[in-house]
């Protein structure tokens, strides 16, 4: 690389999620600390409008973020501006690890065109046919890493999966978390556990949570079956969600339902006077939030029947949280738990997360592979 040269790393998202705002924030200013004889800055293109952005609440005073035109073709096959990305001073490209992007196929296989260095950023195992691909990876994947010159993965199982077959291709897990966990970590709440039960009218010895939107994926069927056999004087359900496959319930006295909550601090204190995370199936960054508010994560097996996200890796069965085959197991391990044992396994996610889950060290992370692809640019 040129001494004195303005470095732009450029990165390519359909949206900007709010839980990614202080990962790219972060990641700005560390490019811009860098101090090598070059000089860092880092842009957003985004298929969403620049109008949209700002309306997501996401925070763009310290963030360029620009639009770049897409269009979808037959709803699978997706196309972008590629030139927009080509400018001379764009020498790194961040693009999404997905075989359907067909502007980032061509920006792949035109390199020695075009010069820039290009990172792929995305999930190594799909979600939906984790299973399969667990057991042999997607080819398809596999030619896009193949022209690429590193890779940002998702998880650490994903990147030990891929790094065999590219043993010399600069490749990280970024180990994915959300905006404010340092905050959800160090969060100590005004009130004891027990007034806040009587704050909120929970009367039940131990109270599980529930926080997601109410999906098919999410098997709240499971969740049912759950608050039909187990002690409803004993076990108590808080419910923050709404959705479309949301049910009724209205007709268990344990379940203390709050809908979607956008206050912080009501949703904190939920979380504070909770014993137990449980999501049954679908477990994704909503566990990270559980995990660092101090809460074991209780869900069941992956299985074609329970499908569950990426973040599904950081529950250690057993450690900081409990994975069930079925049903029965799942109400006898419940019964047999002592307050304990609960309190461990808590405290040890709390600790998960501040030890691997921080947005520091998924910059750090990431910066691994932004300079060892700096390194080799001509």
């Amino acid at each position: 690389m040129n001494i004195g040269k303005m470095i732009k790393v450029i990165h390519l998202q359909p949206f900007i999620p709010h839980y990614r705002e202080e990962f790219f924030s972060l990641l700005g200013r560390r490019l811009k600390e860098k101090n090598v004889g070059q000089s860092f800055e880092q842009e957003i293109y985004t298929f969403e409008r620049t109008k949209d952005v700002k309306s997501a609440s996401f925070n763009m005073s310290n963030i360029s973020c620009k639009h770049i035109q897409s269009m979808l073709i037959k709803g699978k096959l997706l196309v972008y501006n590629p030139f927009k990305l080509l400018r001379k001073e764009n020498e790194v490209l961040v693009l999404m690890l997905h075989f359907a992007h067909i502007s980032t196929w061509l920006l792949l296989l035109t390199k020695r065109l075009h010069h820039k260095k290009i990172i792929l950023w995305g999930q190594g195992i799909s979600v939906r046919r984790y299973l399969k691909e667990e057991k042999k990876p997607d080819r398809k994947l596999k030619w896009m890493m193949a022209l690429a010159d590193g890779v940002w993965l998702y998880m650490e199982k994903e990147k030990e999966q891929w790094q065999k077959l590219f043993p010399q291709k600069p490749m990280v897990a970024l180990n994915n978390t959300l905006t404010g966990v340092d905050e959800m970590v160090n969060y100590k709440p005004e009130l004891n556990k027990e007034d806040l039960k009587k704050k909120y009218d929970i009367q039940e010895e131990i109270v599980f949570i529930f926080c997601a939107r109410f999906t098919a994926e999410r098997r709240i069927d499971l969740l049912l079956e759950s608050l039909k056999r187990l002690d409803a004087k004993k076990y108590g359900f808080v419910i923050i969600g709404a959705g479309a496959s949301k049910p009724d319930f209205s007709t268990f006295k344990n379940v203390h339902d709050f809908g979607a909550v956008y206050d912080t601090a009501i949703k904190r204190e939920l979380f504070a006077l909770a014993d137990i995370y449980f999501q049954p199936g679908w477990v994704g960054l909503s566990i990270v939030e559980a995990m660092a508010y101090g809460k074991p994560i209780f869900t069941f097996e992956r299985s074609v029947e329970t499908l569950q996200c990426v973040e599904y890796s950081y529950i250690e069965n057993g450690e900081n949280g409990l994975i069930f085959k079925n049903i029965d197991t799942c109400i006898d391990k419940i019964n047999s738990l002592s307050k304990d044992n609960i309190k461990r396994m808590g405290d040890n996610a709390r600790d998960y997360v501040a030890k691997h889950l921080t947005i520091e060290q998924m910059v750090n992370n990431a910066m691994i592979v932004i300079e060892n692809v700096c390194k080799t640019k001509k």
